[in-house]
């Protein structure tokens, strides 16, 4: 587990694709790209599922040291409810927080994110919110 200052530090840290390779965003992808902090100490995972029937269902993750979830945006997926009870529908934003990681979530900030019906806008505006630099193209069948 991290502290929320630790969590907080990698979240905003700058990072980058190891590989500038296109992104596929096909229905049914699985995919996971690695990156890398600027000053190249710390290594990130960006992970991308699509949905294969229900192609407006998207998931973002960011996960820090291979097994900490950082962030994970998920698109018209299933409603979540935080531990206090609290219930969201099925687009929200998970961050991390001490003592419960990603098991807290929030309704999408529409500022931020613009319009996560576009697949290409989400990872785009996601790449920002994780101050991920350069993200490369994205290919495949996006609607």
């Amino acid at each position: 587990m991290l502290t929320q200052g630790e969590a907080d530090a990698l979240m905003t840290m700058r990072k980058r694709f190891t590989e500038l390779r296109a992104i596929a965003m096909d229905p049914g992808v699985d995919s996971t790209h690695e990156l890398v902090s600027d000053d190249e100490q710390e290594q990130f995972l960006l992970d991308i599922w699509r949905g294969t029937f229900r192609l407006s269902k998207l998931r973002l993750q960011e996960r820090a040291r291979k097994v900490i979830v950082l962030v994970r945006l998920d698109i018209d997926g299933s409603p979540h409810t935080n531990p206090d009870g609290v219930h969201l529908g099925g687009t929200h934003l998970h961050t991390y927080r001490e003592g419960y990681e990603d098991k807290w979530a929030e309704p999408i900030d529409r500022a931020v994110f613009t319009n996560p019906a576009d697949p290409e806008v989400a990872f785009r505006q996601f790449c920002g919110f994780c101050n991920i630099a350069q993200a490369p193209p994205v290919q495949g069948s996006l609607l």
